[in-house]
């Protein structure tokens, strides 16, 4: 694993823990079946949504896309919560702190998008399909090289009047403190003159949703299942207008800021003192920058 991939000290021992309610273990795994069986419908469905988009249109396929998203986080046993406005315009740059495998739906619930996420996700079974049929933009982490097509690609999609989703932290933060935005993807919005909607994601109680460190998927799932009155909240905040900023460093720092003073008030614990300065190998490095 490349030592300059962006990283975070959170760690499923001294994050992930949850420390509200819990769930009876025959609900837990009853949210656990509806959940996959849920996530396996899109995955049969997708084929038959698009050829049907072909016909009604892409707001036939955000619809659905937008019903199926919350239907996957409620069958999680996940409440949601929306707070705010989208952007009106369809063709802006998503941009949110990064939390859990949950945020993917989550936003898709609200702001559905073409989403940037590693190119390792395109291997996965099940959700690697499902992803690529959806139109995620996928970047190799681990070449540097091919971050500038990357870029372009991004661009070009938001010129074409789509909306791009993308995680600049680079890596999942718990929710109690969160990650430096990386600076690459903010040059699409600039180069396709699209504004930038910031976004911030949060899970109350703060624990149970982090997927961090060297967290398993298995057991992500099964804290998330099993956890009591676990709700999703997402803020759409004001977008930043095309032009209000005149290089990517400036935008990226406008976003974070947005994000992070809706966050300003939540409680630290000691790990998140330590900045995300360490290598890659010991700390979270979910998502690309």
């Amino acid at each position: 694993m490349s030592v300059w991939l962006p990283s975070a000290p959170c760690t499923p021992r001294g994050c992930a823990t949850h420390h509200g309610p819990a769930a009876g273990y025959l609900t837990a795994a009853a949210r656990l079946l509806a959940g996959i069986v849920t996530v396996l419908a899109g995955l049969l469905l997708g084929p038959l949504v698009a050829l049907l988009a072909v016909v009604l249109g892409t707001r036939f396929r955000h619809l659905m896309t937008r019903c199926w998203a919350r239907a996957v986080v409620r069958a999680f046993g996940v409440r949601i919560r929306v707070i705010g406005r989208p952007y009106a315009p369809r063709a802006s740059l998503v941009v949110a702190n990064h939390i859990s495998w949950l945020d993917i739906p989550l936003i898709a619930a609200s702001l559905p998008g073409r989403m940037l996420a590693k190119s390792e996700i395109r291997r996965w079974p099940v959700l690697g399909p499902l992803a690529a049929r959806g139109g995620t933009l996928f970047l190799e982490r681990d070449r540097l090289r091919t971050l500038p097509a990357t870029v372009r690609e991004m661009a070009s999609a938001l010129d074409g009047g789509a909306r791009v989703i993308a995680f600049p932290e680079g890596s999942t933060w718990c929710g109690r403190e969160q990650g430096r935005f990386r600076h690459a993807v903010f040059q699409a919005a600039l180069d396709a003159g699209a504004a930038v909607q910031p976004v911030r994601i949060r899970y109350l109680p703060t624990g149970a949703a982090a997927f961090v460190g060297d967290d398993s998927l298995g057991a992500s799932l099964w804290r998330v299942v099993a956890a009591g009155g676990l709700t999703a909240e997402i803020r759409l905040l004001p977008a930043i207008p095309a032009g209000s900023c005149p290089d990517r460093r400036s935008l990226a720092r406008a976003a974070q800021l947005a994000v992070a003073s809706d966050s300003a008030n939540l409680p630290s614990v000691s790990v998140h003192q330590w900045v995300n300065s360490s290598s890659a190998a010991a700390s979270s490095v979910r998502t690309p920058s």
